[in-house]
């Protein structure tokens, strides 16, 4: 089955799931690269929480880095995932009829010890991030060096969770407003590309 279309149909069935080896392992290694090269340099910022006025920084609930993808911009390797991402949409909107419209989505870099606490991926009072997509560029990833992706899949039942860890290639994508969850503290730094497909306003 093509691995998009099997994106659509988990999402309609379960609303998650976890795809290994999503992209080719020279585009990971590519955009694995230029997360680190920006995470050396002054580009990422303390990531926020909250949206327009309400939009602060705090680090009692999230301490990664990031910056945000702009196609403008792009770098010839971060074209080609916005590329495949675009194929993704339409594959996902043919399937659950969500009326998908934009992806927008960040570089996130997350030093050793950082975290994200436990949240949902929309913001209070919104429901425009539909669909939760998160790709990750970890080489050689063990257990031991932590930072997982903790998903909560009945929000009432704190002790049933379910974790994932970042794998290079491995693609996580659920419905984001179903889906309460949170990044444990990593032993290295920790790269990703996360983002959300849109509704529109």
């Amino acid at each position: 089955m093509d691995p998009l279309e099997r994106i659509a149909l988990a999402l309609a069935d379960t609303g998650l799931i976890s795809l290994d080896d999503f992209l080719p392992p020279s585009l990971v290694a590519q955009l694995a690269s230029e997360a680190q090269a920006l995470g050396e340099g002054t580009h990422l910022r303390p990531a926020g929480i909250g949206h327009g006025e309400r939009r602060q920084i705090n680090e009692q609930i999230r301490t990664d880095q990031i910056q945000w993808l702009d196609p403008a911009t792009a770098t010839p390797a971060q074209r080609r995932y916005l590329e495949i991402l675009e194929e993704l949409r339409l594959a996902i909107n043919r399937t659950l009829f969500l009326g998908l419209f934009e992806f927008e989505g960040h570089l996130a870099l997350y030093p050793p010890g950082a975290y994200y606490r436990r949240h949902l991926d929309q913001f209070q009072g919104t429901q425009h991030r539909l669909v939760t997509v998160i790709l990750y560029l970890n080489p050689d990833w063990q257990e031991a060096d932590g930072g997982q992706l903790r998903l909560y899949p009945d929000p009432a039942d704190d002790g049933r969770y379910q974790e994932l860890l970042p794998i290079a290639g491995r693609l996580v994508c659920f419905l984001s407003g179903d889906f309460p969850h949170e990044v444990l503290p990593a032993r290295r730094e920790r790269l990703s590309i996360t983002g959300w497909f849109r509704k529109r306003d």
